[in-house]
């Protein structure tokens, strides 16, 4: 019974992360119908950010300068994207990401090399205990992370201005631009927010003491 708690513990952990990579999916697509095949890259952007100024700056420090390089780097991406707009299809705009991802992850990969990276996180190898199960606190703090976000973006795509807003621009473009929505910063702020939670994923995703 012990072993069946932990890996249902440890599967729900992993679909934490997961659902936290989808979400970005989704944003994204809700917003502007593009499927973004570059979000690996965000969070693999986010997490190199991470590992790169953990060791002078402390991980907090760097965890903030993370998700705004992968933010800014999800809006990169959107105004190429925007450029390309009038003139594409959103199928094409997706093949588009696709050759972004294959730009970022080849550079990042040649700054990486061979060298073993860590994001110096909090987690460690701490365990907490339930009922006799241990856990990874890294995976129980990846559930109730998840769990939050997760809730959070569900409130706010049904009851705040930006949720409707993106809402309608994906349901009725021409309609919502009709109404006064202005679909660009929609789209930014979508683009945005999938970089932050790439960032966050790769947290968990190294932290796990083994990947699930």
């Amino acid at each position: 019974m012990t072993l069946f708690l932990e890996l249902v513990i440890n599967g729900l952990s992993v679909g934490a992360v997961y659902a936290l990579i989808a979400l970005g999916f989704v944003i994204i697509f809700k917003a502007t119908e593009v499927v973004n095949f570059a979000q690996g890259s965000l969070l693999f952007l986010g997490g190199f950010t991470i590992s790169e100024f953990s060791d002078d700056f402390g991980f907090f420090p760097a965890l903030l300068l993370g998700v705004t390089v992968a933010a800014f780097g999800a809006l990169l991406i959107e105004r190429v994207l925007a450029i390309r707009g009038s003139q594409a299809s959103v199928n094409t705009l997706a093949i588009v990401t696709i050759g972004v991802d294959i730009i970022i992850a080849a550079e990042l990969v040649r700054r990486v090399g061979v060298d073993a990276r860590t994001l110096r996180d909090p987690f460690g190898a701490d365990t907490v205990s339930f009922g006799g199960v241990e856990v990874a606190t890294s995976r129980v703090a990846a559930i109730v992370v998840a769990a939050i976000l997760v809730g959070a973006f569900f409130l706010a795509f049904k009851y705040t201005k930006w949720g409707i807003a993106m809402r309608a621009s994906a349901e009725d473009p021409e309609a919502a631009a009709l109404m006064g929505i202005r679909r660009s910063r929609v789209s930014a702020i979508a683009w945005i927010l999938a970089g932050l939670l790439a960032t966050v994923a790769v947290i968990f995703l190294v932290a796990f003491p083994t990947p699930g």
